[in-house]
């Protein structure tokens, strides 16, 4: 119960939460090249549990610090260093000690892929960035337009356009689209109109459902059964060799050529094109008629 109390009077606000946990990792020591190396090769070895955490935990403090650069995106910090977190627990399993390269090296990759993911991800409900052109514009434009003192909303301009396509190998519609989509972020429809107002209507309200409503939909159906039942009124009207002709040439899934019926009536190509037409004209009078 004293627990509880205890408990009760803590904040757990993320940014509470936060601020608890890069004070925690700071307990983590450092490892050196060679305590690295050593680590690696024994957990490459057998797999030790415990010797993946002592991995991990010592780089914790890399994956705050890969998130940092990554502030400005207006994603939650505690998320992108889970993700970060994911990404170091994926490269502990790939990692090869002994091709010579620092376990921090190698880790710095695939943390930073996984919070570039996550904010491609997460960033827009619209997918950008499929391509690594477009990947690379998307995480370099913010920092050019900054390095630039262009931080503002308005336009770029041509020249600037035609700088930053040239120095990230895009074209300037890429960086005039981009630009674009990182000045606005996604809008919710059900935002309310009137901000102002506390009973106010939602964008949502304001889209029309482009199906067909209850009584088109019965309307359909009513003239489709009509036309039904003309038809079958209307081709009464057709002798027996007609009907096939005419079912086979149209109305059959797999349309049966001149030449399949004209050796099945022992009669000219050319005279069963003219049964066919011949039967739609008289169904066409028929249904007229009984209009």
């Amino acid at each position: 119960m004293e627990n509880l109390t205890a408990l009760t009077g803590m904040d757990f606000s993320p940014e509470i939460n936060l601020a608890r946990y890069l004070q925690n990792i700071r307990k983590y020591p450092i490892l050196t090249q060679e305590e690295e190396y050593t680590l690696a090769t024994k957990y490459k070895e057998t797999g030790n549990k415990d010797v993946a955490y002592q991995l991990i935990t010592s780089h914790l403090r890399l994956v705050v610090k890969v998130v940092s650069r990554y502030k400005g995106y207006g994603l939650p910090v505690s998320e992108m260093i889970s993700e970060g977190n994911i990404g170091l627990l994926y490269a502990i399993d790939k990692f090869e000690p002994d091709k010579g390269f620092r376990f921090s090296t190698y880790a710095l990759w695939w943390i930073k892929a996984s919070v570039q993911k996550y904010i491609l991800n997460s960033w827009s409900l619209v997918k950008l960035g499929t391509t690594a052109a477009q990947k690379k514009l998307f995480f370099n434009l913010r920092k050019i337009k900054n390095s630039l003192n262009l931080m503002d909303d308005r336009e770029l301009s041509s020249d600037v356009l035609k700088d930053i396509a040239r120095s990230l190998d895009v074209s300037v519609q890429e960086v005039t689209d981009m630009n674009t989509r990182l000045k606005a972020h996604d809008g919710s429809l059900n935002s309310p109109i009137d901000s102002d107002s506390e009973h106010t209507a939602e964008w949502m309200d304001f889209i029309s459902d482009g199906k067909p409503n209850q009584e088109e939909r019965y309307a359909y159906k009513e003239t489709m059964n009509y036309r039904r039942k003309l038809f079958n009124q209307a081709i009464t009207v057709l002798n027996p060799r007609e009907k096939d002709i005419l079912f086979k040439r149209r109305m059959s899934d797999e349309t049966i050529t001149l030449e399949d019926l004209s050796q099945a009536y022992n009669i000219s190509k050319e005279r069963v094109r003219q049964i066919e037409l011949n039967s739609i004209r008289k169904i066409s009078k028929a249904i007229e008629v009984l209009q």
